[in-house]
C-alpha cells in the first residue's frame, strides 16, 4: 500500500511540475509574436489607427528639465511580403500645425520661422530605407526624415508589440524612438542661459506609438 501511495504521488508530482513548465499560449485571439498578420497572410497592408496612436517629443529646458509634447494629425502606412516584416515599407507624414506643448504661445513660435516654419512646410515626412530584425521582437528602422527643406537619414529603435484578431480587423503594435539634432534640419532659433547652456537644447527624442489597422 506504501509503494502504491508512493507511486501516485510522484505521478501527481510529475503532472504539477509539466503543468507549471508548458510554455505560455498566445491569449484568444492573438497570433504568435513572429511578425505575421493575425489574417495568416503572410502579405499585408496597414494604416495607423490615429485614435489610438501618438507622436511625441522630449526637449530640454533651460538646461535643467523636460518639456513635452505632440503632434495631434499624422497619417502612416506599412507595407510587407515576409512574414518577420524584414521587407517592410513604411511611409509617414506628419502635420506640422498640429504641434501641442499645451502652451499656446510657445506653439506658436514652434509654427514660425524660428523652428519649423509652419506656413512655408507644413509637413514633416519619413519614408524607411530599411526594417531590419535585431531578435526578441526588436528592430532598427532606417529611412530619410524631412523637416522644412533637410532631408537627412535617421534611424529608429523599434519594439514590436504583436498582432491580433479584432471585430474590427487585425492590429499590429509597434513603438519607435530616436533622437535628432534639430540644428540639422534649421529648426536654429538660439539663446544661452547665464550658465551658457541653450534654454532650449539641440536634440529633441522622439516617440511614436504606432497602432495599425490591416487593410483587408
Amino acid at each position: 500500500m506504501k509503494k502504491l501511495f508512493l507511486a501516485a504521488a510522484v505521478i501527481i508530482a510529475s503532472g504539477i511540475v509539466l503543468v507549471a513548465y508548458r510554455p505560455a499560449q498566445p491569449a484568444k485571439g492573438q497570433a504568435p509574436l513572429t511578425g505575421e498578420p493575425a489574417s495568416g497572410k503572410f502579405a499585408g497592408k496597414w494604416t495607423i489607427d490615429k485614435a489610438h496612436s501618438n507622436v511625441k517629443f522630449t526637449v530640454t529646458h533651460m538646461v535643467v528639465s523636460e518639456v513635452d509634447g505632440s503632434f495631434k494629425n499624422f497619417e502612416g502606412t506599412l507595407e510587407h511580403t515576409k512574414a518577420d516584416y524584414s521587407d517592410a515599407k513604411i511611409n509617414f507624414t506628419v502635420d506640422v500645425n498640429s504641434v501641442d506643448t499645451d502652451n499656446e504661445n510657445r506653439d506658436k513660435h514652434l509654427k514660425s520661422a524660428d523652428f519649423f516654419d509652419a506656413e512655408k512646410y507644413p509637413q514633416m515626412k519619413f519614408e524607411s530605407t530599411a526594417f531590419k530584425p535585431l531578435g526578441d521582437n526588436k528592430y532598427k528602422l532606417e529611412g530619410n526624415l524631412t523637416i522644412k527643406d533637410v532631408t537627412k537619414p535617421v534611424s529608429f529603435d523599434v519594439t514590436y508589440g504583436g498582432t491580433i484578431n479584432t471585430q474590427r480587423g487585425a492590429k499590429a503594435g509597434f513603438k519607435a524612438k530616436t533622437t535628432v539634432n534639430r540644428f540639422d534640419y534649421n529648426l536654429k532659433w538660439d539663446r544661452a542661459t547665464e550658465a551658457g547652456g541653450l534654454v532650449v537644447s539641440k536634440e529633441v527624442h522622439i516617440t511614436i506609438n504606432a497602432e495599425l489597422n490591416e487593410v483587408k
